[in-house]
């Protein structure tokens, strides 16, 4: 359940509850009943598992492309025999 921060609009109380998504927001400041009004914060990004980093696909020269992902070079067509 995620957690919510609020600040009374008269007293500046600060404070932090977990709540439900489906619960409603709080609208009375528990020390002295006044306003509330709910704080929004940045919410960091965590990016988890491989592949976030620049030389996850590159080899040691540096290319995008591996040499196993790399198309063969096409074959010359072979001379016609005189007959």
């Amino acid at each position: 359940m995620p957690t919510y921060a609020y600040a009374c609009k008269d007293c500046s109380h600060d404070f932090e509850i977990v709540q439900s998504f489906t619960d409603n927001s709080l609208t009375t400041c528990p020390e002295c009943h006044g306003t509330l009004r709910k704080k929004f914060n940045s919410v960091g990004v965590v990016f988890k598992g491989s592949g976030f980093y620049r030389t996850d696909s590159r080899d040691a020269k540096g290319s995008t492309v591996s040499a196993a992902a790399a198309p063969a070079p096409a074959a010359a067509p072979a001379p016609a025999a005189a007959s």
